[in-house]
């Protein structure tokens, strides 16, 4: 499992907002000036996660993006979800894959459902809230 740029982009824009969230609507140009990430790039992911609703927009002056909840009540888990293809270690267990006919027979099969355990079960107990360092400057970490 590699995470790509899309899903390592969201969280920290996920991350940001959250910081920021008490001053309401965000402008895409300054998320994007915060994170260095381009503006065009940047657009892309956000209207994904307003398809999927876990921000809302607003055009025009005054306009931006902001959070449709409480920054507890988003899983890294369910932003990795909407961003990357994948997050299986194998293909067998891809949602929507093939039965494998070996499946039966296969000496490793436990061994990568035992780690796609691990990882849905980490990542679905970290929360964007869990990224935010009170305290600190926002737009000053990485991930």
């Amino acid at each position: 499992m590699l995470i790509s740029t899309k899903g390592r982009y969201a969280l920290r824009v996920l991350v940001d907002m959250a910081e920021h969230r008490t001053e309401g609507y965000l402008p895409l140009k300054e998320i994007a000036r915060r994170q260095e990430i381009s503006e065009k790039y940047l657009e892309s992911i956000l209207k994904s996660l307003v398809k999927h609703k876990l921000l809302t927009g607003l055009r025009g002056k005054g306009g931006g993006y902001k959070l449709t909840r409480a920054p507890e009540q988003y899983t890294v888990w369910d932003v990795l979800r909407l961003t990357e293809d994948s997050l299986s270690p194998v293909s067998c267990l891809e949602e929507g894959a093939p039965p494998c006919g070996r499946a039966a027979a296969c000496r490793t099969l436990p061994l990568w459902q035992g780690l796609d355990k691990v990882i849905r079960e980490y990542l679905s107990g970290v929360t964007i809230a869990d990224l935010v360092r009170p305290g600190e400057e926002a737009g000053n970490y990485v991930i």
